[in-house]
């Protein structure tokens, strides 16, 4: 049974991306319009779309913008398909660590390196269409890991708890992390789920509290600190966080702090899982000591709501994202089924290395 989300995070409608600005939820629910390439770097940059599986889906859409803006200025068709493709591989810089960024601008520069003929607006008629298509794919796929996770979930009659946002705000309609609660939900409406507030741009107190509100799911907010005092106290069943990148030998990257949680999981005995798309598994690399982490401005951490919280002169480290090492994995919950240790041996099966 799937239990849709009302959310669409961001679509490709008439000639332009839209998407939902998440730097303004939950007080302010509303679309903007994105038109060029450069606005499509910036919005990746300044997390106006977030997620890895949003951003990817957003990075295809600015291949687009991108094509369309060159159709105005070269008509040489090598020339432009040589341009298109630069302009793609800097877009991919707006943000380093999530891999389908580059993987859904890989799917739409291969597009652009065997296209054959002339014909520019056939180009891009191509790129659009493939867009559509990653797009319903992303939906369907997160149907297919929540329809997974599920399973694991209806067997204890779960308190969850979840990091950051891994739901429809970070994907195109429905959710990673919360699309397995989103699939349980829909056969157990006794499930309780705990969100971390996630500090220091507050994802899950701003974004993932709003949309599991918005779809009824009885949801719980902490603060980022308090997860061994309710792992302790009994109120953790399990926990399902989203992915950023994983390693050829299972180390995920996801948003700063899930490390904490894996560690007081493991020491709790509390099963720890990711959900992610084989879209975020990066065969490329084999272990997390490769994974880029990216480092962000002071501001995030020094302001709140406009207002300095700390005297002048404080000095902060911004990582954005940390790496859980494998071991402390419990499993990954991807479209395709549940893999488990040996994670390098299941990985390379899957993809079938």
């Amino acid at each position: 049974m799937i239990l849709n989300s009302k959310i669409r995070t961001i679509k490709w409608e008439n000639n332009v991306s839209k998407m939902i600005d998440q730097t303004i939820l939950p007080n302010t629910y509303s679309y903007v319009e994105v038109k060029t390439i450069d606005k499509m770097y910036e919005n990746i940059k300044n997390m106006v779309v977030r997620g890895a599986p949003a951003i990817g889906i957003a990075g295809a859409h600015g291949v687009v913008l991108g094509a369309y803006e060159l159709e105005r200025e070269e008509n040489d068709i090598l020339k432009y398909k040589n341009k298109l493709i630069d302009r793609s591989n800097w877009l991919k810089t707006s943000r380093p660590t999530a891999v389908n960024l580059r993987w859904a601008i890989d799917k739409q520069i291969e597009i652009i390196k065997k296209f054959e003929g002339c014909n520019i607006q056939r180009l891009i008629d191509e790129l659009v269409e493939n867009v559509l298509k990653l797009e319903n794919d992303d939906i369907l796929i997160n149907q297919r890991i929540g329809k997974n996770g599920a399973k694991l979930v209806n067997k204890l009659s779960a308190g969850i708890l979840t990091h950051c946002n891994a739901g429809a705000l970070a994907t195109v309609g429905y959710g990673t992390a919360l699309g397995v609660i989103r699939s349980a939900f829909a056969n157990d409406k006794t499930i309780k789920v705990y969100a971390n507030e996630t500090r220091p741009r507050q994802q899950g107190a701003r974004l993932t509290t709003w949309e599991l509100i918005e779809d009824g799911i009885d949801v719980t907010l902490l603060t980022d600190g308090m997860c061994s005092y309710f792992m302790k106290n009994g109120y953790i069943d399990m926990v399902v966080v989203g992915a950023d990148r994983i390693a050829l030998n299972g180390d995920t990257a996801n948003k700063i702090g899930t490390y904490t949680l894996a560690i007081c999981a493991k020491y709790h005995n509390i099963p720890f899982y990711i959900a992610a798309p084989k879209s975020t598994i990066d065969i490329n690399i084999k272990s997390g000591n490769e994974i880029p982490i990216e480092m962000r401005n002071d501001e995030e951490v020094l302001i709140i709501n406009g207002e300095s919280i700390c005297r002048e002169g404080t000095k902060t480290i911004n990582p954005s994202f940390d790496v859980t090492p494998n071991d402390l994995i419990t499993g990954i919950i991807t479209e395709d089924g549940i893999l488990y240790q040996n994670y390098e041996e299941n990985i390379k099966r899957l993809f079938n290395l």
